[in-house]
Parts: C-alpha cells; sequence; structure tokens
C-alpha cells in the first residue's frame, strides 16, 4: 500500500536497523575503531540469543551459573547500548566505560565461580560479597538507565530495607539482617537476583522476545495493520476500531504496551485524525489498543509466564483463562469508538483506500502459521521453551515463501541482535523485581501485608479488592508491567485467597491493575508516548485513554464476582455468564459516553449505571436486574428515535407537498 493513497505502510526505519546492520553498511561514516567496537556487540547479543537457543533444545548450563552468567552478559549489554544520560551517543569515560568494565568482571565470575559458590549458601566470603554488592549495584543503575528513577528508588530502597526494618512501627517492622544474609539469599542462592523473574527472562521470555522480532522482520507488522483495515475499515469509525484489533494483534508478540504503540502509533493515529477523531481521542485509542495486547493469548506479556511459574498452572491454562477477558475489554473498547463514532457522524474509509481482504490473507497470511504452532504445541503438552524454539525454526523456514518476507543472513542476524536488544529493559526489569522479591522474602513482609490488609478491609472482600487496586495502580506507575505485577503477587495476592478467592482469580486481578496503571493518570506513560505521536495533550489523552480502556477497570472484579468468564462453571452456565457480563459492559459505555441509540438523560444514565453494576456480580437475581434495565433503556431509545425518524420523514414530505401541488397546477 502506498501512503499517497491514504493507505498505511510499516516498514523498518534506519534508525531501527540492528548495529550489525549498522555496521556492516561502509557508507555510515563510522571509524574503523567504532565499527570494531558495535560489531564486537552485536557478536555478544548474538551469541546470548544462540546460547539461550542450545538451552532450550539440548540443555544449558546449571541453574544458578545460567542465570547469573545471563545476568551479567545482560549488564554488559545494558552499559554498552544505554548511556547513563538520555541523550548522548558516545560512552562516558567515567559513567559507561567504569560499570561496563565491572559488569563484564562479573561475567567472569559467575562463569568461573561454579560450581564452589554452590558450595558456600549460608556461608558467605569476602569475594561473594565484593561480586554480589557489585551486582546489586549495576542491577539498580541498570533499572534506573532503562526503565526509571521510580523503579531504581523502589529497588535500593527493598535492599537497604533488609538493614533499617527495627527502625520501622508495627507490621513494617522486622529485626532486620546482616550483611552476609544480604548476599546470601540475593546472590549466592536462587531466591533473590535469580529468582523466578530472571529464570523466566533467561529462558522462555528472550525466546517469545526473538521470535517477536524474527516476525516483524518478515513484514508481519505491516500484515496486522493491512488485515486489520481490510476487517473494519469501511465500519463507523473504521480507522479506530482497525487500530484496536491491528494493536492488539502487535501487542500479543511483543508484550510491551509502549514499544506496540511506538509501532503502529505513527500509522493509525493519523488515519483517525483523518476521518474526524480529535488528537486526544485518537491516542487514547492507541493507547487502550497497545497496552491491552499484553493481556491477549496466545503470547501475552512477560509476566503471565512469571505467573505460570508462581501459580504452577500451566502457561496454556493461563492464556485460555485469560482469553475470554481480553476478548471483553478490546470489545469494550471496539463499544466506546462506536459510540463515540455515532455521537459525532464519523463514517468508515472508502473502499477504494482499504486493502482487499483476501489478497491480504493470501499474500502474507501464512506469517501466522508460528503462532498457531505455538498454541496446538502447548496444547500438545510442550512447555514454552520448546515451542518458541519450534516456532522460530517455523518461522525461518515459511519466510522463505516469498520474496517479500524472505530473510537474508544479515537479516536474520540483525533480527536476533535486535531482540537481544529489545529484552534488555524486561531483563533489568526482572533482576530489579528480583532484589525486591529477595527482600520481601526475607523479611516476611509479604505475611505482614497480607495481615494488615485484612485487618484495615475488617475481612470483608471488597474494601480488600479496592485497596489492592489503588496500590496495583500506584506501584504500577512509572514501571514496567512485570517489576508491578511480581510485587503485588509477593504481597497482595496472600490477602485475596485467605479471604476465598481462587488463585488464578487473585494473580489475573493484580496483573490487570498493573498493567493498567499504563494508561491511568497521572504517570501513564503509554498514553503519553500516543500524546507525542497524535500531537495531543498528554493529560488529556490519559483521561480519554481512561475513558475508552475503562473496562480494564471493571473485569477484574468480575474475575472476583463472576468467574465464569475465567471458564469456571458448565459450559451452559460459562455461555449465560459471559453473555450477562457482556450486556454488563455495554451498559458502563454507554453510561461513560452518554450515547446508546440516541443521546442519554441523566435519567437513563442512572439506570444504565445501576444495570452495570447489577452484572458484574453473576446471580439470577441481579442479572435479571440488570438486564431488565439495561432493556427498557435500550427499548425506550430504540421506540423513541424510530419515532422521531418517522416524524421527521413526515415533516420532509409536508414541506415538500405544497411546491409539488403547485407544480401539478
Amino acid at each position: 500500500m502506498k501512503k499517497e493513497e491514504g493507505k498505511v505502510s510499516l516498514e523498518v526505519e534506519e534508525e531501527e536497523r540492528s548495529n550489525f546492520e549498522q555496521a556492516l553498511d561502509r557508507t555510515n561514516g563510522w571509524s574503523k575503531l567504532y565499527r570494531t567496537w558495535r560489531l564486537f556487540l552485536s557478536a555478544i547479543s548474538i551469541g546470548l540469543a544462540l546460547y539461550v537457543l542450545y538451552a532450550a533444545t539440548f540443555g544449558g548450563m546449571p541453574a544458578w551459573q545460567h542465570r547469573a552468567v545471563f545476568t551479567s552478559v545482560a549488564l554488559f549489554l545494558c552499559f554498552s547500548f544505554v548511556p547513563y544520560k538520555k541523550g548522548r551517543t558516545r560512552l562516558h569515560p567515567l559513567f559507561d566505560i567504569v560499570p561496563l568494565l565491572l559488569s563484564g568482571a562479573l561475567v567472569v565470575f559467575t562463569y568461573t565461580a561454579y560450581p564452589d559458590v554452590a558450595m558456600r549458601v549460608g556461608n558467605v566470603i569476602t569475594i561473594d560479597k565484593i561480586f554480589g554488592t557489585l551486582m546489586i549495584a549495576l542491577i539498580v543503575e541498570g533499572v534506573r538507565r532503562t526503565i526509571g528513577i521510580v523503579m531504581a528508588g523502589l529497588t535500593l530502597f527493598f535492599t537497604v530495607y533488609v538493614f533499617i526494618g527495627p527502625w520501622f512501627p508495627g507490621l513494617a517492622g522486622h529485626p532486620g539482617y546482616s550483611y552476609n544474609r544480604l548476599i546470601d539469599t540475593m546472590f549466592i542462592s536462587t531466591n533473590g537476583i535469580f529468582s523466578d523473574p530472571i529464570y523466566i527472562a533467561s529462558t522462555v521470555l528472550i525466546l517469545f522476545l526473538l521470535f517477536a522480532s524474527i516476525l516483524l522482520r518478515t513484514g508481519a507488522g505491516q500484515f496486522f495493520i493491512d488485515f486489520a483495515f481490510s476487517i473494519t475499515g469501511r465500519m463507523r469509525g473504521g480507522p479506530a476500531l482497525a487500530s484496536v484489533l491491528s494493536s492488539g494483534m502487535m501487542g500479543t508478540i511483543t508484550g510491551n504496551g509502549v514499544a506496540n504503540a511506538t509501532m503502529t502509533g505513527p500509522f493509525t493515529i493519523p488515519l483517525m485524525r483523518k476521518v474526524g477523531y480529535s488528537k486526544n481521542f485518537s491516542g487514547g485509542i492507541e493507547a487502550v489498543a497497545s497496552q491491552g495486547g499484553q493481556i491477549m493469548p496466545p503470547i501475552m506479556g512477560a509476566a503471565a509466564f512469571i505467573m505460570a511459574e508462581y501459580t504452577g498452572i500451566p502457561f496454556i491454562q493461563i492464556a485460555a483463562y485469560a482469553l475470554i477477558p481480553a476478548i471483553l475489554y478490546f470489545f469494550m473498547a471496539s463499544v466506546m469508538i462506536y459510540l463515540q463514532a455515532r455521537k459525532q457522524g464519523i463514517q468508515g474509509m472508502p473502499k477504494e483506500q482499504l486493502p482487499n481482504f483476501w489478497e491480504v490473507v493470501l499474500k502474507r497470511g501464512y506469517l501466522m502459521i508460528p503462532l498457531i504452532l505455538i498454541i496446538v504445541l502447548m496444547v500438545q503438552g510442550y512447555s514454552p521453551m520448546r515451542a518458541g524454539v519450534w516456532a522460530i525454526g517455523s518461522l525461518i523456514l515459511i519466510s522463505f515463501i516469498r520474496k517479500e518476507t524472505r530473510l537474508s543472513w544479515i537479516k536474520m542476524l540483525g533480527a536476533i541482535e535486535s531482540g537481544i536488544k529489545g529484552s534488555i529493559s524486561t531483563i533489568m526489569a526482572c533482576a530489579g523485581a528480583g532484589v525486591i522479591t529477595g527482600a520481601v522474602i526475607m523479611t516476611g513482609l509479604g505475611t505482614r501485608f497480607s495481615r494488615m490488609a485484612i485487618d484495615l478491609s475488617g475481612g470483608e472482600l471488597l474494601p480488600m479488592l479496592l485497596m489492592i487496586m489503588v496500590a496495583s495502580i500506584i506501584l504500577g506507575m512509572g514501571m514496567p508491567t512485570v517489576s508491578a505485577y511480581v510485587i503485588l503477587a509477593t504481597v497482595a495476592v496472600g490477602s485475596l485467597t485467605q479471604l476465598g478467592v481462587s488463585v488464578i482469580a487473585a494473580h489475573l486481578f493484580v496483573f490487570y491493575f498493573g498493567i493498567f496503571s499504563g494508561i491511568t493518570p497521572p504517570v501513564a506513560i503509554t498514553s503519553y508516548i500516543t500524546a507525542g505521536i497524535a500531537g495531543g495533550d498528554p493529560m488529556r489523552t490519559s483521561f480519554q485513554s481512561l475513558k475508552v480502556g475503562v473496562a480494564a477497570f471493571i473485569l477484574p472484579y468480575m474475575f472476583i464476582y463472576n468467574p465464569t468468564i475465567l471458564l469456571e462453571g458448565s459450559v451452559p452456565t460459562i455461555i449465560l455468564g459471559v453473555s450477562t457480563a457482556t450486556v454488563g459492559l455495554i451498559a458502563f459505555a454507554c453510561v461513560v459516553q452518554g450515547y446508546m441509540v440516541t443521546k442519554t438523560s441523566i435519567l437513563q444514565r442512572s439506570v444504565l449505571l445501576v444495570s452495570a453494576i447489577s452484572l458484574v456480580i453473576f446471580e439470577p437475581i441481579s442479572d435479571g436486574i440488570g438486564v431488565g434495565l439495561f432493556a427498557a433503556v435500550f427499548l425506550f431509545q430504540w421506540f423513541k428515535n424510530k419515532k422521531s425518524t418517522v416524524m421527521e420523514v413526515q415533516r420532509k414530505s409536508s414541506r415538500d407537498l405544497p411546491s409539488t401541488n403547485s407544480h401539478m397546477g
């Protein structure tokens, strides 16, 4: 498709090429030394990826050594690729090169220290304290560079909290622990830095990020956009609906709301603006769709794999539990868009400006085969690691079907390096989350937090949910989903399960609110990114995204009060529960938009709000009330609209009649 014809085009820009591809380009004017350095970094990145693929297929180093070396190499790459100060293009002799050399020393130590280090659990020596302290310090700085000061400060605070517990009052206090105990837990064992988050990052997550990077290089991103526009482009508010569909498809493989918005926003937002949506509303829609990709199976985000490890539930089952809520989330966003389009009289795009559905499917539809293969293999009992390896292999083979998707060896290695480079921030988040998890386990903060939350809520479920919702949103501000989820799962899930909430419902509850802090003011990171793309106001865009994505704040309560959407119950019960939940979400969308068939009055909005609240709980009486109130408002508006339409036609006919008679005379 060509941009001059009003259609979108997604291509890899020059600045988005990997270091490997740029280093091989002799026209960029780099010095020989700098070119050699970039090729060295490319070799490290590609080597790490190949090791992960080998380890997933044939087995790798022992657990501690594997995780420690992986983290150390990631730190080395972090200080190579991400400067100490945003905007710098060259390494600083002190703030970049020194951490780089220290992280290189960590790589050597973590590789050579095993198996002796395993024998020193509970009895650390000086060398362990030196390198353990070094790793914690470098992780804090790596987190600051890749994620931000908030997450770095939180990681540092929990490290210090291990020692200053006696200064805290009440349940927040603890006896305090020695420095030896800190290093033993954080560095020598697999209960701190090298706990589940880093394990997932070094096995499953890195494979799926590599898969996503290679898939996007084949042109799958263009396929997602073309596919979405071919289906929804002609509908009322079509470009906005296409944004939801394409960003949802893209987000499920990238697992990162900001990255997704950055990739798809420059193409979907201008088209939304073209048909009549405001800058802020267009940016809000893109933010909601991009952030929601993390909840859409089959791949979802990094936190979903960690959830499988925490709960002991196979990942494919978690994906199944998450499917209906994800569909309801995107359906709700689509309803909000449709109602806004009706209010503003916005139509779809002309057919001639849209791609042909069958042409799109026949041209690049085969790129979806690896995604289908992932689902099939995991249903068959394959581990996510093994499924990821097979998916990458099949994708490489399938890319050769057509010239447009074919990957040369340079593009292949470039995609692998880009995948590793793009994963650094997530690895740093997992390492920081490991430090926090280790501190929470050491100090027993999780147990005490659960007890405190139960006391404050009086043992009542709804106040408890509201408290955890607020805590989830606050903790999620300014930090990636994986970090927010790990912290919340460690300290908050226990309080919910103690009140009888199922394990999966409790984990999904904090998972959702941790994700959607990205579109919640005042620190709505994804909304701010899309506001910049749309040229809108960041705060107003974040409020628009909050409005469009309001389902994200209702669905988690449905996990608790309407567990049928998590596939609990018989098939007829699930169908009934999902149906009533859908009606409730539509009712709430009408309340927020102030529009149904026509504009709603204050009384009608109040009735619809009662309907929506009644349908959150899956009970015969409340569902009957909710559906009845919704139907009453709908029928009243429908008949009123029909009557006004008939009267308008009659008025037009009566105005035309005299002129017609005069002409006949």
